[in-house]
This record gives C-alpha cells, structure tokens and sequence, in this order.
C-alpha cells in the first residue's frame, strides 16, 4: 500500500506560498495539510478560511484541514465552503461525536478524528467505521519543529490492528516530527499517510526532502 505524503504548510514560508506548493507537487506529494489554530484549544494562533481558499487556487490537490479548535461547529461551513476535502476535529472537544462528523459529511466533506498524545487510544476506535481519516498527534499541538514522541508507535499500531477489521479503514495519519529517519518506522506500526512540515519545507526544498522520504519509505518493502 502506498503511503501517502502531506506537507504540512505551517512550515512553509508564506512569502512564497506558491512555490513552496509547487515544490512539494513537483516532489510527488499526494494532499496538502493545513493546521487551524484559535489559541484556545492550543496554544497558537494561524490561518483561516481565506487561506485555504487561497491553497485551493493553487493546487488540485485534496486539502487535508486539521481544527485544533475549541468550537468546531462554528467553523465548519465556512472551512468546508473554502474547499477542504478532508475535515478533522478532536475527539475530546465536543459531546456527541456521530453528530458532529455528520455534520461535516453532510457538507460534502470527509470527516476525521484527531487523537492528542494524553488521550486514550480506545476514545476513537469506536468511530473508525465513521471516518476517512484518523490523526495521531506524535507531539502536543500548537506548533511545529517539536520532537517526535516514541510512545506514538504502540498507539498507532493499535488503530492500525482496530481498523483492519473494518470494510473500509480510514486512513491512518501521523502529525508532529515525521521525517526521513522515523517514515519507515511509522508505516512499519500501521500508518498510511504522513503529515511532515519541518522536514519537508527545510531550506525551500520541498521536492527533494518529499523524494528523499518516499526513497525512505520504499526501504520497508525492499
């Protein structure tokens, strides 16, 4: 199974969005993933709506929109009406989680879950059937170039063995100090797509660094 590559754009220097975009494109990357931050739920602030507005202009790309936010009700119109493809909220933030990725399925966009390193694996394995994308923090979000958190692989191992008993598993997406030396290591416990900022946009060289992972990654099957 291929697994899929996502720059995340917090990394990207916003001076040149669009040709960090296309560097990672030209790369072979395979979604664009954008985190929402309200300095609430964490602690920062980022982009909204208009950004990913202004990403959906610059690529075809599906648009991976992740909401670290408090009130996610409140934003999903708006960010599904931008053009996100995929919609992932946190688990712990609201009450009735069937409701809330209804909600966002019935915005014509694909619901999925994020998992926070100090919340329990078993707090999400009863929704996997319900999702397209399953998030797990490998660091507390907020803000990038933090390190990758070890503990990330038994948690990701047990999604992975859950979701192999579904029809249709979500994809299983890790977030937070994904580089080239723990790729392998992560598709090895069960991940299927890869959310890497740092790492990717280092120096303007998106399209190398994305080659030098996928090079990484086909190692495990070699």
């Amino acid at each position: 199974m291929k697994i899929q590559i996502a720059p995340s754009i917090l990394a990207a220097d916003l001076s040149c969005l669009g040709d960090e975009i296309a560097r990672a494109v030209d790369g072979g990357c395979d979604a664009i993933h954008i985190d929402i931050m309200d300095h609430h739920f964490v602690p920062n602030l980022s982009f909204g709506p208009s950004i990913v507005e202004t990403v959906r202009r610059l690529t075809d790309l599906p648009l991976d929109v992740h909401l670290m936010v408090d009130n996610p009700y409140d934003m999903l119109a708006s960010f599904a009406g931008a053009g996100s493809d995929y919609l992932t909220i946190h688990v712990e933030v609201v009450d009735d989680v069937p409701a809330a990725l209804g909600a966002i399925a019935d915005l014509g966009v694909r619901p999925g879950l994020s998992l926070k390193p100090d919340m329990p694996v078993e707090s999400v394995i009863p929704f996997l059937d319900r999702i397209a994308i399953l998030l797990v923090m490998s660091v507390f979000p907020g803000f990038g170039g933090q390190a990758f958190m070890e503990s990330s692989y038994g948690r990701i191992a047990k999604i992975a063995e859950a979701s192999r008993k579904l029809d249709s598993p979500p994809l299983i997406s890790v977030d937070g100090g994904v580089d080239m030396a723990n790729a392998p290591l992560l598709a090895k416990a069960g991940a299927t797509y890869l959310v890497a900022g740092t790492s990717i946009f280092r120096n303007h060289g998106a399209a190398e660094n994305i080659r030098k992972m996928r090079a990484a990654l086909r190692e495990i099957y070699s």
